[in-house]
């Protein structure tokens, strides 16, 4: 279970760090600096998303429910909305789910950026 726990905070920096790229890059000034590790992770934002629904699900499956994995499971259906096309049977609830959850998408991933970190810190 520690891997996949520690799986998981992975997966939460780094679609929290895809997520709240548009607050993180205020905050962050003329560094670029979470714009270059958003450039770096884009191509895994499938991969990310799917981590991000799956191992809360393995985890609740596994008895053991928390409001970090509902939130990690809210990011990767933010991050997965670009693959929902390819779903014909859930299309349109997802699309809408999504759609319902986009204008919550900086405050999310910074959600999902504060877990991940606290919880590699094991302060969670």
């Amino acid at each position: 279970m520690a891997l996949t726990g520690l799986l998981l905070d992975i997966a939460n920096i780094s679609g929290g760090v895809l997520l709240g790229l548009a607050t993180l890059d205020k905050w962050d000034g003329d560094a670029n600096f979470f714009n270059k590790i958003a450039g770096v992770l884009a191509p895994f934002q499938t991969v990310i998303g799917g981590a991000l629904i799956v191992l809360p699900i393995l985890g609740l499956l596994s008895g053991g429910f928390s409001i970090y994995g509902i939130v990690s499971i809210i990011g990767g259906l933010l991050l997965l909305t670009h693959v929902f096309g390819k779903v014909p049977a859930l299309e349109e609830t997802l699309k809408k789910v999504s759609g319902k959850l986009m204008p919550f998408k900086a405050i999310i991933g910074i959600a999902l950026l504060a877990i991940g970190v606290l919880s590699l810190l094991h302060i969670l």
